[in-house]
């Protein structure tokens, strides 16, 4: 005679699991916290600026989405991972963020608390230049630049030496309907070994700047240009992925007919992980 199945699990039971469950993440989340504390004693974190790691952060993040399943939704625990580890660097070492509103004020409100969270402090500025000048002042702080076109050549501000850098593009993981899908740009300074350098920003000022130029280098690289109405040209803010590529582009420029005037490097970021529909469904 067959023995009937077993009795499904209660409700209380269940309850009970989850109770353990949570409990066991925050005694987690507590033990993290007395290993940064003990991170910051080895490192002295407080004495070299930003603790922002944009190579470490972006890896994790990759890591995070690659191992992802079930019904948890992917944009809940990016969400939380990015609270975690923004809250945890502010402990190493206390950062303001520097948001440009001026192209868009919820759009970069939402990038920003998705990204750091509410301990973090924010800060409103209404033009990119300012957002960069409030960073280039402080020790630690990072300004957040809209990636998407813009009116000011605010790149410029970076190209001096000493002066910060573009470190890392957000979001981390790019998908469709991402709650924080704004292109943002995170520019601070941060150590030479904390920089990721698969993608390399490029300030390229030109004369002759025009319909034809553009098109020229449009299938090359992702650009943003600020034409410069003082002379025929203009300020050119390029990504540039891939040894030699930088050749490629300023080549091309000149046979479309536009004079290199200058080009200085202004930061790096890591190359844009785009996690597609048939992925998310997957995990």
């Amino acid at each position: 005679m067959s023995q009937p199945p077993p009795a499904p699990p209660s409700l209380q039971d269940l309850r009970q699991e989850i109770d353990s469950i949570d409990e066991q993440v925050h005694r987690l989340l507590m033990q993290r916290s007395d290993i940064i504390d003990r991170l910051i004693s080895v490192k002295k974190t407080q004495e070299v600026g930003s603790a922002f790691r944009p190579a470490r952060e972006a890896d994790m993040m990759r890591r995070l989405v690659q191992r992802h399943r079930g019904i948890l939704p992917l944009d809940t625990v990016e969400g939380i991972w990015r609270v975690i580890i923004a809250t945890f660097t502010y402990v190493q070492a206390p950062f303001s963020v520097h948001a440009d509103l001026s192209t868009g004020e919820s759009a970069m409100r939402d990038s920003a608390r998705f990204h750091f969270g509410f301990t973090v402090p924010f800060i409103a500025h209404f033009n990119p230049m300012a957002a960069v000048e409030a960073v280039a002042k402080s020790k630690g702080d990072l300004a957040l630049v809209s990636a998407t076109a813009s009116r000011l050549p605010w790149w410029l501000e970076l190209e001096a030496e000493g002066a910060p850098k573009i470190i890392a593009r957000l979001p981390f993981v790019e998908r469709a309907d991402h709650p924080a899908a704004l292109p943002v740009f995170v520019v601070s300074r941060v150590a030479d070994s904390a920089m990721v350098t698969e993608v390399e920003m490029w300030s390229i000022r030109v004369s002759g700047w025009n319909a034809e130029t553009a098109r020229a280098v449009a299938s090359l690289a992702e650009i943003a240009a600020v034409p410069d109405s003082a002379f025929d040209g203009a300020a050119l803010l390029v990504s540039v992925q891939g040894a030699g590529n930088l050749d490629k582009i300023t080549s091309a420029l000149v046979t479309a007919g536009a004079t290199v005037r200058s080009a200085a490097l202004v930061g790096s970021h890591a190359t844009r992980y785009t996690v597609t529909t048939n992925d998310a469904a997957r995990s």
